[in-house]
């Protein structure tokens, strides 16, 4: 089979900036609401700027949408329908496509969560990121324990079952204790999906210019080991670096990135990486980062920020910063289908790294050892070009 001959899947993803407040942890593209979302003009510009993008992806399936932000609940049932008869109409949509929507444990959106499923939604990934007020206060959270209780049961009720919890760890002044509890009431809500990952400080964000005293390395160390049993024991597989599911609940949207898919990326400041069969390149696109540059400019040239190739040299360590993040790995053969490059172009790199026990031995498979996963950024220097 020749390279880009097998379909490469497409997602969508939807950016949405606006939250009600700014986390002082967040370095995502996400800005204040002050007043009321503009949601008529910003669903208008983003199916504008879909349409721009529209010749790029002829006659390709969308598997999966992906709405993030910012917190994305923020918008109506009503708008967001409009945006997806939009989408409907300008491209197909598989039938069972899995359609995600970022929501905040707040009071007001959880009573939107059987609006969203009538209109299509079919699952909600709900930012928790921990139980404890003390916590939540620390990291600039709107919401406390009881709201995110209520967020997960109103999921149930609403029929949205296949939900996730972003849960962090690492916080500052946690204990171990206290991590393990978060795990214990994560698990008590049922969640199909669970995303549990460290609290880093990023640069550009408040947490950057003023820094909280965060628990020691060997207490983060722990409390992940011992939460990696909890979660385990009680029916959830760890798949990816800082995902767990129970059995068929994988997020098949991330999955699609993990795995090199393609994916159009539409609002403000959002990303895309779509390949050509034709000439065998792959481009990375991105649009305006500003909500106000990006509402005046959706939809024509100048509201693009970049267009750029993955240059050939460089493939190898994209593919792999994305495949090697899952615990399973991927087979080998994709390497050649998703980069149309021969497996070849990964020795001597390959060798080095299944000689350090980093990668199985497998050669059907590139697979990521747990020490691999554990030293992953090491794994990926051997692969980086020169």
């Amino acid at each position: 089979m020749s390279a880009f001959a097998a379909p490469i899947p497409l997602s969508l993803y939807i950016h949405i900036p606006w939250c009600v407040r700014k986390c002082p942890y967040c370095d995502f593209n996400s800005h204040e609401a002050r007043g009321a979302v503009p949601e008529r003009a910003y669903v208008d510009a983003l199916l504008a700027d879909l349409e721009q993008d529209l010749p790029r992806v002829w006659g390709r399936r969308i598997d999966s949408v992906f709405f993030g932000g910012g917190t994305p609940s923020l918008f109506s049932a009503e708008a967001l329908d409009r945006l997806l008869s939009g989408l409907r109409a300008r491209l197909p949509l598989r039938p069972d496509a899995e359609m995600t929507l970022e929501a905040n444990p707040g009071t007001v959106e959880r009573g939107h969560f059987a609006e969203f499923r009538a209109i299509g939604i079919n699952r909600l990934s709900i930012g928790v990121q921990s139980f404890h007020d003390e916590h939540l206060a620390r990291l600039g959270r709107i919401h406390g324990r009881r709201d995110a209780y209520a967020a997960a049961e109103a999921a149930h009720a609403a029929g949205l079952a296949n939900f996730n919890l972003d849960l962090m760890f690492g916080l500052p002044q946690q204990t171990v204790e206290q991590g393990l509890a978060d795990i214990a009431d994560a698990i008590a809500l049922q969640p199909a999906h669970l995303s549990y990952y460290q609290l880093t400080i990023e640069p550009n964000t408040a947490f950057h210019h003023s820094p909280p005293t965060l628990p020691a390395e060997e207490t983060t160390d722990s409390l992940q080991q011992r939460a990696h049993l909890e979660l385990t024991r009680h029916g959830y597989a760890r798949y990816e670096v800082s995902a767990y599911a129970r059995e068929g609940r994988h997020c098949r949207h991330n999955l699609n990135y993990w795995e090199f898919g393609d994916y159009l990326g539409i609002g403000a400041g959002a990303h895309g990486k779509l390949t050509d069969p034709a000439s065998g390149q792959i481009h990375r696109l991105w649009k305006l980062k500003h909500p106000r540059d990006y509402l005046a400019h959706a939809g024509t040239p100048a509201g693009v920020g970049g267009d750029g190739m993955i240059e050939r040299q460089d493939l190898p360590v994209e593919f792999l910063l994305n495949a090697l993040r899952l615990v399973d790995g991927v087979p080998a053969a994709l390497f050649y289908e998703r980069t149309g490059l021969p497996l070849a172009a990964l020795e001597p790199a390959l060798t080095q790294a299944r000689e350090r026990e980093w990668l199985e031995a497998d050669p059907s498979r590139l697979q990521p050892t747990a020490l691999g996963l554990r030293f992953l950024n090491d794994v990926l220097q051997v692969f980086m070009p020169g």
